[in-house]
């Protein structure tokens, strides 16, 4: 017989490592692919407990306000646009509170958006090292999730700007802050944010009882 959960375990490590590596490598080459393979891609859009058509969208609210925002925040801006179940969250720098605003009513009126968290700082753009020190930050954390088996790490989404962490998804309020608590236990971590859609337990029990199709028979 197999043993599931050595099986399981042999998964998260590797994964943390994926993690934290793949974060480094798209804060240092941009502009360099990572090929996945399928059907990890189908297993991490089938454990995320947003529906598949909330996935597409944020992505396209992700890419639209990315293109938008920059006309109105002026060139000196730098706006992270990040979308999890149509909840927008704005962070990075802009010059003045006439560009955060403006940039708050360009995220506002794309299509889907449902609200806007606009976590902007009135600052100069941040460095390039500020920002690769960001995205380790946010690979720690994410690796921090997967080896805690009281989380369903693909649940949360990990944004980090400037030291401070910023923590999107689906959870419970006991999920919430367990993922908080880890996430301000990772070196380097300033503050944490909980920008959270909270789920009841009776939700929470019907994801989890939900039959992973992906799993091989």
């Amino acid at each position: 017989m197999i043993d599931l959960n050595r099986c399981l375990t042999a998964v998260r490590r590797p994964l943390a490592l994926v993690l934290v590596c793949g974060a480094t490598l798209a804060s240092l080459q941009g502009c360099v692919g990572l090929m996945v393979g399928g059907a990890v891609v189908g297993t991490l859009a089938a454990t995320d407990r947003r529906t598949l058509g909330a996935q597409t969208e944020d992505k396209t609210i992700a890419l639209k306000g990315e293109t938008r925002i920059p006309n109105v925040a002026g060139e000196s801006a730098h706006v992270n646009v990040t979308s999890f179940n149509r909840k927008v969250l704005l962070t990075g720098e802009v010059p003045n509170e006439a560009a955060k605003a403006a940039a708050e009513r360009e995220a506002a009126a794309i299509e889907g958006v449902q609200s806007v968290v606009n976590e902007l700082a009135i600052a100069g753009a941040s460095s390039f090292t500020s920002r690769s020190s960001d995205t380790l930050i946010t690979g720690k954390v994410k690796a921090s999730f997967v080896d805690e088996k009281n989380l369903s790490a693909n649940s949360i989404k990990v944004v980090t700007e400037r030291g401070v962490v910023y923590l999107m998804g689906r959870v419970t309020q006991g999920e919430g802050n367990l993922a908080a608590e880890i996430a301000r236990g990772v070196s380097g971590v300033a503050k944490v944010v909980k920008v959270f859609e909270y789920i009841t337990d009776e939700e929470y029990r019907m994801l989890s009882t939900t039959p992973d199709t992906t799993q091989t028979k």
